[in-house]
């Protein structure tokens, strides 16, 4: 249902997470998805993104200074906050040329954010009786939309006036695709899709597991003092912790609904007619006992040498042509963050400060996956 030949149509799923104009992860028009793939998809390939490698190494460094700054003052920091305003901040300067500057004030305003698709009806109830919980998903969502269209206001209007010489984004050449481009509402819409949440179920990971820290900041301190993402971006046990994190923390845990197509179809000897909605979801897929043994342990040595099935039942990212556009900017994001992270902060353990507790990091799936309390405190003084 998700391959590139024959793939399943988006459901009506989609319809509930879009407020306005569509994007790229919310229509379900399959010509409109190709004109936003093939426009979004010049800036975002793994070979364009080298030239904002600085940009995001520059967030990611800033987001180990505030670390160390709260660890100092609050004997322990709170990675969830820290990591979500970096990545905020990282789309904002990949996007609009300036960050939202949310690792300057140290406030996301990306949390709860996925309880609009998982309760769209209380969203639309919140307008009008106030519901704590969601209301602050709700105004967040307004106070990021107003930020990325007086951004993309000014940003817009930079590369008007300096033409080649403005800063590159992201969405530099959409504003240059003529009648095949995208409007000023198609590209705001578009630049909001790609925050995740997985780097925080990685550093709480490794902190827990000293056997698995041990290997990784071995590794990391064979680089070079002045390390970058050329130095890290092949490291074997590095990308190993990735995939193990991406397989038990996927940011979207929860199936990603398709229509059947009219002529129906057949899994595993049974028929479903055409019209019916059917899902798989990556949280099963990537505990299956008969693909990944002793599925619940957190051991990113089974990935250095993957199964074929291991592979095909690995879905973090989605599949087929609807893969998620911004995969590569995730895995540059995670391996430098990762790789800053611990050789900035290599005795990190899991703090056990005001209160927190293993059970404040059980999963809360609305939609994206993120910490049923909203923290991660970790101390490396």
């Amino acid at each position: 249902m998700y391959s590139f030949k024959g793939e399943f149509p988006k459901s009506d799923f989609y319809d509930k997470t879009a407020i306005g104009i569509v994007n790229v992860f919310t229509t379900r028009d399959i010509d409109l998805h190709r004109r936003y793939r093939r426009l979004l998809s010049q800036g975002i390939s793994e070979s364009s993104l080298n030239t904002h490698v600085p940009a995001v190494d520059s967030q990611v460094r800033l987001a180990m200074q505030r670390m160390g700054e709260e660890m100092q003052r609050r004997g322990a920091t709170d990675v969830f906050n820290w990591f979500l305003c970096m990545a905020t901040d990282i789309i904002g300067e990949l996007s609009f040329g300036e960050s939202f500057r949310m690792l300057e004030t140290g406030e996301a305003v990306a949390k709860l954010n996925g309880l609009r698709t998982t309760f769209p009806f209380l969203v639309k109830l919140s307008y009008y009786v106030p519901i704590p919980f969601i209301s602050e998903a709700v105004n967040n969502r307004k106070r990021l939309l107003q930020y990325s269209e007086t951004s993309l206001g000014r940003h817009y209007r930079i590369v008007e006036e300096e033409g080649e010489d403005a800063k590159p984004t992201l969405l530099s050449k959409l504003y240059k695709a003529g009648e095949d481009g995208l409007s000023f509402k198609e590209i705001r819409a578009n630049a909001q899709s790609y925050i995740a949440n997985t780097l925080t179920y990685l550093v709480y990971n490794v902190c827990k597991h000293p056997e698995v820290k041990t290997k990784l900041v071995d590794e990391l301190q064979g680089l070079p003092d002045d390390f970058d993402y050329n130095d890290v971006k092949s490291l074997p046990y590095l990308n190993q912790v990735i995939e193990e994190t991406l397989r038990l923390y996927s940011s979207v845990p929860g199936g990603l609904p398709r229509m059947v197509t009219k002529e129906g179809a057949e899994f595993n000897g049974h028929f479903i007619p055409g019209g019916y909605t059917v899902s798989v979801q990556p949280y099963s897929m990537h505990r299956n006992p008969d693909v990944f043994p002793e599925p619940m342990e957190y051991n990113p040595s089974r990935w250095e040498n993957p199964t074929k099935a291991m592979k095909d039942s690995f879905l973090p990212f989605g599949g087929g042509s609807r893969v998620c556009i911004g995969l590569h900017l995730a895995r540059m994001e995670l391996r430098l963050a990762t790789a800053r992270f611990f050789a900035t902060f290599p005795y990190a353990e899991v703090s056990s400060a005001e209160g927190f507790k293993e059970a404040d990091m059980e999963p809360a799936m609305f939609f994206l996956l993120s910490p049923k309390s909203h923290r991660c405190l970790i101390n490396a003084a």
